[in-house]
């Protein structure tokens, strides 16, 4: 423990291992402009792989704290941006303009940067219930995947101080979810109350995902997750592929 803590404080990246659920994950613990730069290098790997063995980069985006480091970091990828498809793990029913819309911030923050274009992006019906969207956002998938298995090359998460990720909350029923591949919410502990999100069938059907967390608040919920093995939303991320954890020294701090 000492000789990790020394890492931390000398500026060093170390690379951890633990078990979450019985998953073995990665955790890179860094800073936070460096979470920016290995966000965006894992994502240039990937992305490359993805294109050269099958044509095509499917990737999941978050909101909250992911979007600053996406919007700042992929800017920087050198990949080729018209095989890109990009959907959301959530998203607020609310209109696109709303400062609550997810794809709406990406449309302001992201594409300007990139060469990324407006219909690359799967987005939300407007104008519809949450039940609504989330079916027509599952048909939307079958559409871009050509499949009913949605396997996304990668998934970028947050996690929430309570431990959910997307809109899959805790003690929530959408927990236990099995058959629908994009589900609705209506009573979000964390307002706006409307959402669709993906669910743990597609979450884990995933060939990698990067959760990337920072600050103190989180980090009772991280050594809750990656310590003590509790059985929070964040923690039964468990995909058939690679899970990574990217950690920030105040979010990391109780490991």
């Amino acid at each position: 423990m000492a000789e990790r803590s020394k890492a931390l404080r000398s500026g060093r990246s170390p690379l951890l291992w633990a078990w979450v659920l019985g998953v073995k994950c990665q955790i890179k613990v860094t800073d936070e402009a460096e979470i920016i730069n290995k966000l965006a290098s894992y994502v240039e790997k990937i992305s490359n792989d993805a294109i050269l063995n099958r044509g095509k980069f499917f990737i999941g985006l978050s909101g909250g704290s992911v979007v600053k480091y996406l919007c700042e970091g992929l800017p920087k990828v050198n990949t080729d941006w018209s095989k890109w498809v990009l959907a959301f793990c959530d998203e607020r029913v609310v209109p696109e303009n709303s400062e609550d819309s997810t794809f709406g911030t990406y449309e302001k923050q992201l594409i300007p940067k990139t060469n990324l274009s407006r219909k690359q992006f799967i987005v939300l019906k407007q104008g519809v219930s949450a039940e609504e969207a989330a079916k027509d956002y599952t048909e939307q998938l079958k559409s871009a995947f050509n499949s009913d298995n949605f396997k996304f090359d990668l998934l970028l998460l947050g996690m929430g101080p309570d431990g959910h990720t997307c809109s899959l909350f805790p003690n929530h029923p959408l927990l236990k979810e099995s058959t629908l591949q994009v589900a609705s919410i209506t009573d979000s502990p964390k307002p706006p109350p409307e959402r669709i999100t993906l669910t743990y069938p597609v979450i884990n059907n995933a060939r990698n995902c990067i959760f990337a967390i920072s600050g103190a608040g989180k980090a009772d919920m991280v050594k809750r997750i990656l310590k003590d093995n509790e059985d929070l939303p964040a923690a039964r991320v468990q995909p058939q592929g690679s899970l990574y954890w990217i950690l920030d020294e105040a979010a990391a701090a109780n490991l």
